[in-house]
């Protein structure tokens, strides 16, 4: 199996489970679409290469490498035959590496052409055999064992531990991995890398000399024996640091006073570990100098950057407080430089989706809170945010100059700025702005000259956001930058400052005219009651239906606030008085419900119709404020107040009922409005006065009920409790608003959309039928199956019941389960038997039943003899 893993560059980023370490090593680069991924799921009994438990073990073993590095050595160039306990620890030492190599054939690797993980056994025992194993396994077999079967020539005892250094590599790897780690300082590892580079160089330099003098054939003749006689006699340890010393003296260049070559093999191997010492001496000295040099670098380039700045305004005679802001803000920059706080740099290095999610974490809180962008999108404010640039200014400097272009504005993060105007040449303090406070916004949205100077009081962080990215964002969502301007105004008014009044005008006559260049919708004009603004936009060639969030077109918003002018300019450009919102309103009624009789008048004689909206809902708005007056304007202007509220079926008589209102339920009576009418929920007014005990409104019913007779022959309401969710036969057929695109999937209203309201409308009282107790009884019903049906009466179904002697005969079937012919049955007494008479004869739970002709049949009294009945199925009985 082959698994991802992240690369940087032509570097492999190697990460511990809890993120805290990486390290980078040199690998090629990786294939297009690699991911990162480093919990990943290997093979049984494979281990992973980034596994904590393992680089323990690797950890153990580099001790173990050491301990070779200086062992291999000594044991080849002072020993003769293997000595204890050097020889027991070398055994150990290779038992386990014996281990690590058995341990090698389980562990995943790289593969250098895809960076993928390769975690297949055979793959992996393939690779290290025809790479690493051989070396490996030839530097764990014992010495002792190489010298006995070895030729003569070779018998040299530790000549074949040499091959040991072999493990070195691991080192190698080591330094790599701790010179990358960001928990390891970086100067500290590069000096422990060079002492050991050294040491190792001095130790086997001292062994590979003493090795020539003790098997020279004249011990006298020999760079040791000159100066100690029988020296082969002497103690190891004393051998040992002889021959340190030596080493050490040449490799500095301090020698030769007592200690040099003697004969021809001493001076060759001289002449190379010389010339091996000039490429190490220029390697340390290098390395030592860079580390230097790099803890003043920064330092040095400070002073010089402070010296450039102080000549140049010495040389063109600023003024001490611009020479003062100059060197402050370089002081303030080397400052966050050396202290790590590079904030845009580090951001500015990063992709564009993880300075986004970095920007919305540090900021998007603060933004919010910020009076211009009160109430709009989460879109724009993410967009907004992500453009912003932190910036850090010291004390007492200037961010932005009083009547300079207006480029950009800044948010205050922390820290305290002044506004500053001068007058008369003196400068005057304004207001001071705190966390959160915009500055330069005036001039950026209104494309005017800046209107105050604006100077830090102590150390402040800003963030600044470029004016053309800023009216590119806006410009995309006409929406937001018309509640922008409307905070600007509002936030303009609420300051009551002298100097603001003079803005507020400036910048209402620039709407006015037209002439600013955030975007502005014919909606905002509306709301403001800006005709002339308006004009303008219409002039343009902007939409007059053009609607906000809720669907709410400009003429809403007039009709809702009275503004006749405005509504009688959207008219003559073409706006349609009909189109309804996301609730189903419709501008006459916002008329009718701000008591605007003129903008009534208007809409009426413009061809404005009640009939295009919701009129249910609109009497159960009226029931529910208990507002008669509201009823017969509805009445007034042709609508029908016995409908239902599209939403539940709920009607005005069923809220008039649950409200207790006596004088309402005389009036809807009076219009007709029907007792046994149910809602969507099966519940008839009749039952709401039943169970809520209004005597006297039940009374009323009991006098206004219709003799048994005529209820045969009138259209019969809905008697089954099944749950309504399309149109009723007795509402009006209407064009959808715009595209329509507001209603459900299943042709109802949502409920998201039933509950989005404009600021500008007055929010309704909670309804009380649904609050009450019968209201929470009738909600249990919402569990049924939401059926949608058409309700279409055919004139077969409206014709009286047979007088025929005997008892009525009809034909039922099913074509759904596949009876078409029928079957002859006697009409039961009630519709709920009729209904089980289908569930018993076809297996199923019918949602309707309708007359051969189509036309549904809702009452058990409109069926004559002979009638042939068609069950409409709802599902499959369990």
């Amino acid at each position: 199996m082959l698994v991802p893993i992240s690369v940087c560059g032509k570097e492999e980023i190697e990460l511990s489970r809890d993120g805290s370490h990486y390290s980078l090593t040199t690998g090629v680069l990786p294939s297009l679409g690699a991911k990162s991924n480093r919990r990943i799921k290997l093979r049984p009994f494979i281990i992973s290469p980034y596994d904590r438990r393992y680089r323990i073990w690797e950890t153990f073993l580099i001790i173990l490498v050491v301990y070779t590095a200086w062992v291999s050595p000594f044991e080849f160039g002072f020993l003769k035959k293997p000595q204890a306990p050097l020889s027991v620890t070398d055994n150990v030492v290779n038992g386990f590496f014996f281990v690590d190599i058995i341990l090698t054939f389980f562990v995943a690797y790289i593969d250098k052409t895809t960076y993928l993980i390769v975690d297949d056994r055979k793959q992996i025992a393939w690779k290290y055999t025809r790479t690493w194993l051989a070396f490996d396994v030839i530097s764990i077999i014992p010495s002792e064992l190489v010298q006995k079967l070895s030729p003569s020539p070779l018998q040299s005892y530790g000549l074949f531990n040499m091959l040991r250094l072999w493990r070195l590599r691991r080192v190698s790897a080591l330094f790599s991995r701790l010179e990358k780690d960001r928990n390891f300082n970086y100067f500290w590892v590069r000096c422990a890398k060079l002492i050991s580079v050294t040491l190792f160089a001095v130790h086997c330099a001292a062994c590979f000399y003493y090795l020539i003098a003790a098997r020279y054939h004249d011990p006298k003749k020999t760079w040791i024996g000159a100066t100690m006689d029988n020296f082969l006699e002497r103690s190891l340890w004393s051998r040992y640091v002889t021959s340190i010393y030596w080493s050490i003296t040449t490799l500095t260049t301090v020698g030769y006073g007592d200690l040099h070559p003697v004969n021809s093999r001493e001076m060759v191997f001289d002449i190379f570990y010389m010339l091996f010492n000039l490429g190490l001496t220029a390697y340390l000295i290098g390395n030592m100098t860079n580390l230097v040099v790099h803890g003043t670098s920064r330092t040095r380039k400070f002073r010089d950057t402070i010296q450039a700045a102080s000549n140049f305004a010495q040389r063109n005679q600023l003024p001490h407080r611009l020479q003062d802001q100059m060197l402050a803000h370089l002081c303030l920059k080397y400052r966050t430089d050396s202290e790590g706080l590079q904030q845009q740099e580090t951001l500015d290095s990063l992709p564009k989706a993880i300075r986004s999610s970095i920007s919305h974490y540090l900021f998007y809180s603060l933004i919010d809170k910020v009076y211009l962008f009160h109430g709009v999108s989460n879109d724009l404010l993410f967009q907004l945010v992500s453009e912003m640039k932190a910036e850090y200014f010291p004390p007492k400097e200037d961010v932005i100059l009083q009547n300079e272009a207006p480029t950009d504005f800044y948010i205050l993060v922390t820290g305290a700025v002044e506004l500053i105007v001068l007058k008369n040449g003196v400068e005057q303090v304004v207001e001071e702005a705190k966390t959160g406070d915009l500055c330069g916004e005036i001039g950026v949205l209104c494309y005017k000259p800046q209107l105050f100077t604006v100077r830090t009081k102590r150390l402040s962080q800003l963030l600044r956001l470029n004016r053309t990215t800023f009216l590119n964002i806006v410009q995309a969502n006409v929406g937001d930058g018309t509640i922008i301007m409307n905070n600007l105004l509002q936030h303009l008014k609420d300051l009551n400052d002298p100097i603001m009044e003079d803005v507020l005008v400036d910048i209402e006559n620039m709407l006015a005219r037209g002439r600013m260049d955030l975007p502005v919708s014919v909606c905002f004009a509306a709301a403001r009651g800006d005709d002339l603004l308006l004009h303008q936009l219409l002039k343009r060639g902007m939409d007059p239906n053009e609607s906000d969030n809720n669907r709410r077109t400009a003429l809403h918003i007039a009709a809702s606030q009275g503004k006749e002018n405005c509504v009688m300019l959207l008219l003559d450009y073409g706006a349609d008085p009909n189109i309804r919102d996301l609730e189903g309103n419709v501008a006459l009624w916002d008329a009718i419900v701000g008591g605007h009789e003129s903008v009534r008048k208007v809409l009426a004689e413009n061809g404005a119709n009640l009939q295009y909206g919701d009129v249910g809902q609109f009497a159960c708005y009226a029931a529910e404020q208990n507002r008669v007056e509201l009823l017969k304007e509805i009445v007034r202007y042709g609508g029908d107040i016995t409908l239902g509220n599209r939403s539940n079926g709920t009607t005005a008589l069923h809220v008039a009922v649950s409200e207790g209102n006596v004088e309402m339920v005389k009036f809807l009576l009076d219009h007709g409005a029907r007792i046994d009418k149910r809602d969507n929920h099966g519940w008839t007014p009749r039952e709401l006065a039943d169970q809520q005990s209004h005597i006297e409104i039940k009374a009323i019913f009991h006098s206004t009920e219709e003799p048994k007779a005529q209820a045969s022959v009138a259209i019969p309401e809905k008697q089954s409790r099944m749950r309504y969710l399309g149109r009723f036969t007795s509402e009006p057929t209407m064009p959808l608003p715009l595209d329509g695109s507001f209603r459900g999937t299943d042709g109802s209203w949502s409920q998201s959309q039933r509950q989005s309201q404009s600021q500008s409308r007055p929010r309704r009282r909670s309804n009380n039928y649904h609050n009450s107790l019968f209201g929470i009884m009738s909600a249990a019903h919402n569990g049924e199956r939401d059926l949608l049906l058409s309700v279409d009466m055919n004139n077969n179904g409206m014709g009286m019941k047979s007088d025929k002697v005997g008892p009525t005969r009809v034909i039922v079937s099913c074509p759904e389960k596949g009876e078409v012919v029928g079957k002859l049955v006697l009409l039961p007494a009630t519709f709920q038997e009729l209904l089980q008479i289908g569930a018993n004869k076809f297996g199923l739970y019918p949602a309707k039943v309708v007359c051969k002709d189509g036309g549904e049949i809702e009452d058990i009294e409109v069926i004559r003899d002979g009638d042939h009945l068609v069950f409409v199925a709802a599902g499959a009985l369990p």
